[in-house]
């Protein structure tokens, strides 16, 4: 069952988590890292973030050095995305945010993370859903740079999820890996500026 579907039905029992972390659970140099001694082993997993409607969240996406230094095309399914920040080395939560463009960030639905670099991007969980997030390079997704976000409906009905169609085809059971453990998301105050 796709986690689409088990959220749709409200059978997620065995299907996907909400315990997705808020900050990647083990922090080290990502931008420095000797591959040869360093566990360069993906984790792989359905751990999801499931967010109320409406709700405005930061994604921080870090490049890494594991094997190569290299530029990543992430795209974001069902929203569009604000690019608040962007810079070299491993982000700074403490220094980092300061620098954020929130005056007049670009709107795109794919952004660069630079090479050995990160990339701030912000957007409103206004479309209710299962919304996929991965690198466009193919390949990569399947290392595992990747994952799903769950918007959760909101108060009327012009704002939830929409039944499947009745003559939708049936997909045979899988475990998707849907978790890169260098995403991370904040949820934020516009207002106040603060995490």
């Amino acid at each position: 069952m796709s986690i689409l579907e088990s959220y749709y039905r409200k059978l997620n029992s065995g299907v996907y988590s909400s315990d997705f972390p808020d900050k990647p659970p083990t922090a080290f140099n990502y931008t420095g890292v000797n591959p040869l001694n360093e566990n360069m082993n993906t984790e792989f997993g359905t751990k999801v973030p499931v967010v109320p409607y409406g709700a405005r969240l930061e994604f921080v996406l870090q490049d890494t050095a594991f094997i190569n230094v290299e530029n990543h095309p992430i795209h974001i399914h069902g929203h569009n995305i604000f690019v608040v920040g962007t810079g070299f080395g491993n982000f700074d939560a403490k220094r980092d945010p300061a620098k954020y463009n929130l005056i007049d960030p670009p709107e795109r639905n794919t952004v660069a993370v630079p090479s050995g670099g990160w990339t701030a991007i912000r957007l409103k969980a206004d479309n209710p859903g299962v919304w996929f997030m991965h690198c466009h390079l193919e390949a990569h997704t399947t290392w595992g740079l990747a994952m799903v976000f769950v918007v959760k409906d909101g108060s009327k009905p012009s704002v939830c999820l929409l039944p499947p169609p009745d003559d939708l085809p049936v997909c045979a059971d899988f475990s998707p890996a849907c978790s890169f453990i260098l995403f991370y998301f904040i949820l934020y105050d516009p207002i106040n500026n603060k995490h």
